[in-house]
């Protein structure tokens, strides 16, 4: 069915003079029903990709002052008006994981006192995904997060790459989990020559999914590296493997529960065939670099004669960069969900995607009340 076009209103009658203050009163309207796309980090790396989407999108960004006091509080100014508006918030996420975490709540509960209709978070990479598990006398910080976000005011989440998909479950609003591989998919095809002799690798068992569905899309074989560098004998007789001392323990005497063995992961092996291939990792978030530095050593031991390593959220945390360019590893390939020009500068082997075109077209289609299954064509639940 062919789209209506939207005429503008002197062409629909040309001789029709609107009534005094009638154009006034629609503009207002328009304002109302309009959008904003706000940027809610206070560090120009940061704005970067606001900058790109609004462009995308046509618009300006919105007028606000985010900045940190001398005894480091975040203070947000909202320099405009946003009453019935759909505000978007965009916040990458620095290394200062805090403070970004605090301009994005501070920031939308601005907004929400200062009437704006709809607040929608895009947080390309979600803080804390990581703490999504229990552990041993901890807590489900992202679920936490979530709480604190919805307290805050957001109505809606645009993220990308989540690291388990559960963790829309933790919200009380909607939240569209959007894919990088195709732009990751794309980049392998046309910058990666002879593609086609390379073969996907997942670093763990628990990465292989990701790998598996890399593999499928660019009929490439798979391959899994399974297990653990083992212990040198200096390592056992330190004394960090042996159990610890355990004060009064009393046991009921008629309660006798069996025994759980303990893992023991086997030495590295690689489950696959990369001998006189292209090698390339695939994960979702790349940030202490060691375990793949480990497996492109393994790798070429193994015959691979490039490697490459693709993901997401490229955090690269601490000496990341040097330890990449001191490594194996050809090239890392990331998006820019998160700032690392800093990185790039210290390592030219990291290389960037830019993922902006798929964020400004989730904000049109939320603002339009257009489905997103656009956005998600030949995605399966495993990806």
């Amino acid at each position: 069915m062919p789209r209506k076009l939207l005429l503008p209103y002197k062409s629909v009658s040309s001789h029709f003079r609107a009534p005094r203050g009638l154009h006034e009163s629609l503009a207002m309207n328009a304002a109302r029903s309009g959008y904003r796309v706000f940027s809610a980090n206070s560090t120009a790396a940061c704005t970067e990709l606001a900058k790109r989407i609004t462009e995308r999108l046509g618009a300006e960004l919105g007028k606000s002052v985010v900045y940190q006091e001398t005894n480091g509080e975040t203070r947000v100014e909202i320099k405009e008006s946003v009453r019935g508006q759909d505000i978007f918030i965009i916040q990458t996420i620095p290394r200062d994981v805090n403070t970004a975490v605090m301009e994005l709540l501070i920031m939308a509960y601005a907004l929400k006192t200062s009437c704006a209709r709809n607040i929608i978070g895009v947080i390309p990479y979600f803080p804390y995904s990581k703490q999504s598990k229990m552990r041993k006398r901890g807590s489900i910080v992202c679920k936490l997060l979530a709480s604190m976000l919805a307290k805050a005011g957001l109505t809606h989440i645009i993220t990308m790459d989540l690291h388990q998909k559960e963790i829309q479950g933790f919200f009380s609003f909607p939240v569209d989990n959007l894919r990088a591989s195709p732009f990751l998919l794309q980049y392998i095809q046309e910058e990666i020559p002879d593609y086609r002799n390379a073969v996907i690798v997942a670093k763990s068992p628990d990465a292989a999914k990701r790998a598996q569905s890399y593999a499928e899309r660019l009929r490439l074989g798979l391959a899994v590296i399974h297990g653990e560098a083992q212990c040198t004998e200096q390592d056992m007789d330190d004394g960090r493997h042996s159990p610890p001392m355990v004060k009064n323990a009393t046991v009921h005497p008629g309660l006798e529960l069996p025994l759980m063995m303990a893992k023991e992961k086997p030495p590295i092996t690689v489950v696959g065939d990369v001998g006189g291939r292209i090698a390339i990792i695939v994960d979702d978030i790349i940030d202490d670099v060691e375990s793949f530095v480990a497996a492109a050593e393994i790798l070429k031991e193994r015959g691979a004669y490039k490697i490459f390593v693709m993901a997401t959220h490229g955090l690269l945390s601490a000496d990341a960069p040097r330890l990449i360019e001191e490594s194996s590893i050809d090239e890392v390939v990331v998006t820019n969900t998160v700032p690392h020009e800093v990185q790039k500068l210290q390592c030219p082997k990291i290389k960037t995607v830019d993922i902006s075109l798929i964020l400004s077209e989730a904000i049109r289609r939320i603002h339009n009340g257009e489905s997103m299954a656009y956005l998600f064509r030949n995605i399966t639940v495993d990806d």
